[in-house]
Protein backbone atom coordinates (compact mmCIF):
# COMPACT_ATOMS: atom_id res chain seq x y z
CA UNK A 1 0.00 0.00 0.00
CA UNK A 2 1.63 3.60 -0.95
CA UNK A 3 1.29 5.28 2.07
CA UNK A 4 4.11 7.74 1.41
CA UNK A 5 7.79 7.72 2.65
CA UNK A 6 9.31 5.91 5.39
CA UNK A 7 9.68 8.93 7.41
CA UNK A 8 5.79 8.64 8.06
CA UNK A 9 5.01 9.87 11.25
CA UNK A 10 3.94 7.87 14.03
CA UNK A 11 6.35 4.52 13.48
CA UNK A 12 7.69 2.23 15.92
CA UNK A 13 11.34 2.01 14.62
CA UNK A 14 14.24 -0.31 16.11
CA UNK A 15 16.21 1.11 19.04
CA UNK A 16 19.38 3.06 17.96
CA UNK A 17 18.09 3.78 14.39
CA UNK A 18 17.51 7.23 13.23
CA UNK A 19 14.57 6.72 10.21
CA UNK A 20 16.00 8.17 6.73
CA UNK A 21 14.87 11.29 5.61
CA UNK A 22 13.13 9.20 2.73
CA UNK A 23 12.58 5.57 1.99
CA UNK A 24 10.35 3.26 0.15
CA UNK A 25 6.88 3.68 0.89
CA UNK A 26 5.19 1.84 3.62
CA UNK A 27 4.21 -1.90 3.14
CA UNK A 28 0.34 -3.11 5.16
CA UNK A 29 0.00 -6.32 6.57
CA UNK A 30 -3.41 -8.02 6.83
CA UNK A 31 -4.09 -11.10 9.19
CA UNK A 32 -6.98 -12.74 9.02
CA UNK A 33 -7.74 -15.62 11.60
CA UNK A 34 -10.08 -18.42 9.51
CA UNK A 35 -12.15 -21.26 10.98
CA UNK A 36 -14.58 -22.76 8.78
CA UNK A 37 -15.00 -19.27 7.16
CA UNK A 38 -15.79 -20.78 3.41
CA UNK A 39 -18.91 -18.88 2.92
CA UNK A 40 -17.84 -15.74 4.82
CA UNK A 41 -14.84 -15.02 2.91
CA UNK A 42 -16.25 -13.79 -0.75
CA UNK A 43 -17.54 -10.98 1.30
CA UNK A 44 -14.62 -10.54 3.88
CA UNK A 45 -11.70 -10.52 0.88
CA UNK A 46 -14.07 -8.82 -2.00
CA UNK A 47 -14.09 -5.56 0.46
CA UNK A 48 -10.08 -5.79 1.34
CA UNK A 49 -8.88 -2.69 -0.16
CA UNK A 50 -6.85 -3.31 -3.58
CA UNK A 51 -3.45 -1.28 -2.53
CA UNK A 52 -2.98 -3.49 0.88
CA UNK A 53 0.40 -5.32 0.06
CA UNK A 54 0.15 -8.64 1.95
CA UNK A 55 -2.62 -10.66 3.02
CA UNK A 56 -2.34 -13.51 5.31
CA UNK A 57 -5.25 -16.22 6.13
CA UNK A 58 -4.56 -18.62 9.35
CA UNK A 59 -6.27 -21.09 8.73
CA UNK A 60 -7.29 -23.34 12.09
CA UNK A 61 -7.62 -26.60 11.27
CA UNK A 62 -10.64 -25.76 9.24
CA UNK A 63 -13.39 -28.86 7.85
CA UNK A 64 -14.90 -26.84 5.21
CA UNK A 65 -12.63 -25.79 1.33
CA UNK A 66 -11.97 -22.26 3.57
CA UNK A 67 -8.84 -22.83 2.38
CA UNK A 68 -9.06 -23.52 -1.02
CA UNK A 69 -11.84 -20.54 -1.29
CA UNK A 70 -9.01 -17.83 -0.12
CA UNK A 71 -6.65 -19.05 -2.56
CA UNK A 72 -9.46 -19.19 -5.37
CA UNK A 73 -10.93 -15.19 -4.61
CA UNK A 74 -7.33 -14.46 -3.93
CA UNK A 75 -4.36 -16.20 -5.59
CA UNK A 76 -1.82 -13.86 -3.98
CA UNK A 77 -2.99 -14.84 -0.13
CA UNK A 78 -0.76 -16.86 1.76
CA UNK A 79 -2.66 -18.98 3.73
CA UNK A 80 -0.60 -20.67 6.65
CA UNK A 81 -1.43 -23.12 9.88
CA UNK A 82 -1.49 -22.11 13.21
CA UNK A 83 0.62 -24.23 15.71
CA UNK A 84 -1.55 -24.57 18.71
CA UNK A 85 -5.26 -24.17 19.34
CA UNK A 86 -7.27 -20.54 20.22
CA UNK A 87 -7.45 -17.12 18.38
CA UNK A 88 -4.44 -15.99 19.86
CA UNK A 89 -1.99 -18.51 18.67
CA UNK A 90 -3.81 -17.74 15.34
CA UNK A 91 -3.24 -13.90 15.43
CA UNK A 92 0.65 -14.26 17.13
CA UNK A 93 1.23 -16.98 14.09
CA UNK A 94 0.11 -14.47 11.12
CA UNK A 95 1.93 -11.62 13.14
CA UNK A 96 5.38 -13.75 12.81
CA UNK A 97 4.49 -13.76 8.84
CA UNK A 98 4.17 -10.54 8.18
CA UNK A 99 6.52 -8.45 6.38
CA UNK A 100 4.75 -4.96 6.27
CA UNK A 101 5.91 -1.85 8.77
CA UNK A 102 1.81 -1.79 9.45
CA UNK A 103 0.09 -4.94 10.67
CA UNK A 104 -3.94 -4.88 10.34
CA UNK A 105 -5.95 -7.96 12.34
CA UNK A 106 -9.53 -8.20 11.17
CA UNK A 107 -12.02 -11.45 11.82
CA UNK A 108 -13.20 -13.70 8.84
CA UNK A 109 -16.42 -13.87 9.55
CA UNK A 110 -17.76 -10.65 7.81
CA UNK A 111 -18.48 -8.83 11.24
CA UNK A 112 -15.00 -6.85 10.95
CA UNK A 113 -15.29 -4.91 7.53
CA UNK A 114 -12.36 -4.39 5.43
CA UNK A 115 -13.37 -1.18 4.09
CA UNK A 116 -12.91 0.44 6.83
CA UNK A 117 -8.82 -0.03 7.04
CA UNK A 118 -8.05 3.84 5.32
CA UNK A 119 -9.55 4.97 8.64
CA UNK A 120 -7.14 2.77 10.56
CA UNK A 121 -3.95 3.47 8.60
CA UNK A 122 -5.04 7.24 9.04
CA UNK A 123 -4.65 6.87 12.52
CA UNK A 124 -1.29 5.52 12.51
CA UNK A 125 0.41 8.07 9.98
CA UNK A 126 -1.04 10.71 12.31
CA UNK A 127 1.10 9.45 15.02
CA UNK A 128 -0.57 6.44 17.03
CA UNK A 129 1.38 3.66 17.29
CA UNK A 130 -1.80 1.81 18.23
CA UNK A 131 -5.42 2.11 16.43
CA UNK A 132 -7.70 0.12 18.20
CA UNK A 133 -11.22 0.31 16.62
CA UNK A 134 -13.98 0.83 18.74
CA UNK A 135 -17.43 0.46 18.43
CA UNK A 136 -18.74 2.81 21.01
CA UNK A 137 -16.80 6.05 19.50
CA UNK A 138 -19.15 8.17 17.67
CA UNK A 139 -19.77 6.85 14.40
CA UNK A 140 -19.24 3.22 15.22
CA UNK A 141 -21.60 0.73 16.50
CA UNK A 142 -22.82 -2.89 16.37
CA UNK A 143 -25.17 -4.93 14.99
CA UNK A 144 -24.04 -8.49 16.63
CA UNK A 145 -23.08 -7.38 20.11
CA UNK A 146 -25.89 -8.33 22.85
CA UNK A 147 -27.23 -6.44 26.09
CA UNK A 148 -25.87 -9.34 28.44
CA UNK A 149 -22.15 -9.24 26.38
CA UNK A 150 -22.13 -5.24 26.14
CA UNK A 151 -22.72 -4.56 30.03
CA UNK A 152 -20.32 -7.12 30.54
CA UNK A 153 -17.90 -5.03 28.20
CA UNK A 154 -18.44 -1.86 30.21
CA UNK A 155 -17.51 -3.59 33.24
CA UNK A 156 -14.45 -4.80 31.89
CA UNK A 157 -13.15 -1.49 30.34
CA UNK A 158 -14.35 0.56 33.71
CA UNK A 159 -11.98 -2.26 35.48
CA UNK A 160 -8.94 -1.56 32.49
CA UNK A 161 -9.05 1.95 32.84
CA UNK A 162 -9.03 1.82 36.82
CA UNK A 163 -6.62 -0.20 36.99
CA UNK A 164 -4.14 0.84 33.90
CA UNK A 165 -4.64 4.69 33.60
CA UNK A 166 -6.25 4.61 29.89
CA UNK A 167 -9.79 5.93 28.52
CA UNK A 168 -10.64 2.18 26.55
CA UNK A 169 -14.46 2.70 25.11
CA UNK A 170 -13.92 -0.37 23.45
CA UNK A 171 -11.89 -3.38 25.20
CA UNK A 172 -13.02 -6.71 23.66
CA UNK A 173 -12.90 -5.30 20.21
CA UNK A 174 -10.41 -7.47 17.81
CA UNK A 175 -10.45 -4.86 15.18
CA UNK A 176 -6.65 -3.23 15.40
CA UNK A 177 -3.50 -1.64 13.30
CA UNK A 178 -0.09 -1.07 14.72
CA UNK A 179 3.34 -0.72 13.36
CA UNK A 180 5.10 -4.09 13.60
CA UNK A 181 7.76 -2.90 15.91
CA UNK A 182 4.89 -2.72 18.56
CA UNK A 183 4.85 -6.39 18.33
CA UNK A 184 8.01 -6.54 20.73
CA UNK A 185 6.08 -4.69 23.59
CA UNK A 186 3.22 -7.60 23.25
CA UNK A 187 5.61 -10.10 24.14
CA UNK A 188 3.02 -13.16 22.14
CA UNK A 189 3.55 -16.96 23.54
CA UNK A 190 6.41 -18.35 21.11
CA UNK A 191 4.39 -20.42 18.36
CA UNK A 192 7.24 -22.63 17.95
CA UNK A 193 6.21 -24.15 21.48
CA UNK A 194 4.43 -27.42 21.80
CA UNK A 195 0.66 -27.53 23.43
CA UNK A 196 0.39 -28.21 26.98
CA UNK A 197 0.32 -31.96 27.51
CA UNK A 198 -2.78 -31.41 29.76
CA UNK A 199 -4.38 -29.91 26.93
CA UNK A 200 -4.42 -26.37 28.39
CA UNK A 201 -3.70 -23.44 26.23
CA UNK A 202 -0.95 -21.25 26.38
CA UNK A 203 -1.26 -17.98 28.14
CA UNK A 204 -2.07 -15.75 25.61
CA UNK A 205 -3.43 -18.21 22.92
CA UNK A 206 -7.49 -18.05 23.30
CA UNK A 207 -9.81 -14.79 22.73
CA UNK A 208 -8.05 -13.07 25.97
CA UNK A 209 -5.70 -11.84 23.16
CA UNK A 210 -7.52 -8.53 22.25
CA UNK A 211 -7.39 -7.92 25.76
CA UNK A 212 -3.65 -8.65 26.83
CA UNK A 213 -2.40 -6.71 23.40
CA UNK A 214 -4.74 -3.99 24.64
CA UNK A 215 -3.02 -3.61 28.38
CA UNK A 216 0.41 -4.53 27.29
CA UNK A 217 0.43 -1.70 24.69
CA UNK A 218 -0.71 0.00 27.04
CA UNK A 219 1.60 -0.62 29.78
CA UNK A 220 4.24 0.34 27.63
CA UNK A 221 2.98 3.83 27.38
CA UNK A 222 2.51 3.60 23.60
CA UNK A 223 0.19 6.22 21.96
CA UNK A 224 -2.97 4.91 21.17
CA UNK A 225 -5.80 6.26 19.22
CA UNK A 226 -9.58 4.61 18.91
CA UNK A 227 -11.23 4.53 15.59
CA UNK A 228 -14.87 4.41 14.95
CA UNK A 229 -15.70 1.22 13.72
CA UNK A 230 -19.07 -0.65 12.66
CA UNK A 231 -19.73 -4.07 13.98
CA UNK A 232 -21.98 -6.27 11.27
CA UNK A 233 -23.35 -9.25 12.52
CA UNK A 234 -21.45 -13.08 11.53
CA UNK A 235 -22.58 -13.63 8.03
CA UNK A 236 -22.64 -17.13 7.92
CA UNK A 237 -21.87 -20.25 10.82
CA UNK A 238 -21.87 -20.61 14.31
CA UNK A 239 -19.61 -17.65 17.10
CA UNK A 240 -17.01 -19.90 18.94
CA UNK A 241 -17.10 -17.14 21.41
CA UNK A 242 -18.32 -18.05 25.17
CA UNK A 243 -19.49 -14.80 26.84
CA UNK A 244 -19.48 -15.96 30.51
CA UNK A 245 -16.67 -18.28 29.49
CA UNK A 246 -14.38 -15.81 27.59
CA UNK A 247 -15.67 -12.96 29.76
CA UNK A 248 -13.91 -14.33 33.18
CA UNK A 249 -10.81 -15.32 30.95
CA UNK A 250 -10.68 -11.89 29.99
CA UNK A 251 -11.22 -10.66 33.62
CA UNK A 252 -8.33 -12.93 34.55
CA UNK A 253 -6.41 -11.49 32.09
CA UNK A 254 -6.88 -7.79 33.37
CA UNK A 255 -5.54 -8.69 36.54
CA UNK A 256 -2.77 -11.15 35.85
CA UNK A 257 -1.60 -8.12 33.63
CA UNK A 258 -2.08 -5.73 36.46
CA UNK A 259 0.45 -7.45 38.53
CA UNK A 260 3.12 -8.12 35.40
CA UNK A 261 2.82 -4.20 35.04
CA UNK A 262 3.70 -3.72 38.63
CA UNK A 263 6.58 -6.48 38.67
CA UNK A 264 7.84 -4.58 35.69
CA UNK A 265 7.65 -1.99 37.28
CA UNK A 266 9.31 -2.48 39.94
CA UNK A 267 12.11 -3.88 38.34
CA UNK A 268 12.59 -0.64 36.57
CA UNK A 269 12.46 1.79 39.08
CA UNK A 270 16.17 1.54 39.74
CA UNK A 271 17.01 0.65 36.62
CA UNK A 272 19.43 3.42 34.43
CA UNK A 273 18.12 4.54 31.06
CA UNK A 274 20.59 2.26 29.41
CA UNK A 275 19.68 -0.60 31.27
CA UNK A 276 15.46 0.14 30.98
CA UNK A 277 16.52 -0.06 26.92
CA UNK A 278 16.89 -3.81 27.80
CA UNK A 279 13.65 -4.16 29.16
CA UNK A 280 11.11 -2.07 27.62
CA UNK A 281 11.65 -0.91 23.82
CA UNK A 282 12.24 2.66 22.61
CA UNK A 283 9.61 4.35 20.93
CA UNK A 284 10.04 7.31 18.33
CA UNK A 285 6.78 10.18 18.35
CA UNK A 286 6.49 12.55 15.24
CA UNK A 287 8.15 15.43 18.14
CA UNK A 288 9.77 13.94 20.40
CA UNK A 289 13.79 12.38 20.35
CA UNK A 290 14.05 8.89 21.32
CA UNK A 291 12.92 7.89 24.64
CA UNK A 292 12.48 5.08 26.85
CA UNK A 293 8.51 4.04 27.59
CA UNK A 294 7.96 4.50 30.88
CA UNK A 295 5.97 2.32 33.14
CA UNK A 296 3.72 4.59 35.02
CA UNK A 297 2.95 6.98 31.80
CA UNK A 298 -1.22 6.29 30.85
CA UNK A 299 -1.84 5.42 27.55
CA UNK A 300 -2.92 8.70 25.76
CA UNK A 301 -6.16 7.12 24.14
CA UNK A 302 -7.90 9.58 21.64
CA UNK A 303 -10.34 9.47 19.46
CA UNK A 304 -11.39 10.50 15.72
CA UNK A 305 -13.55 12.61 17.02
CA UNK A 306 -11.66 15.01 19.35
Amino acid sequence: MNLGSGNARGGSRPDDAEPPAEGPALRVSLVVPALNEERNLPYVLGRIPPDIDEVIIVDGGSKDRTVEVARQLMPSVRVIDQTRPGKGNALACGFAECSGDIIVMIDADGSTDPAEIPRFIEALLDGADFAKGSRFRPGGGSHDITRFRKLGNHFLNLTVNALFGTRFTDLCYGYNAFWRTALKVMDLPDVDLPRPANGERLWGDGFEIETLINVRVASHGLQITEVASVEAARLHGASNLNAIGDGRRVLRTILVEHRRRRELARRTSTMTTQEIRGVIPVQRHPSSPWRPLAQDVPAAVSAESE
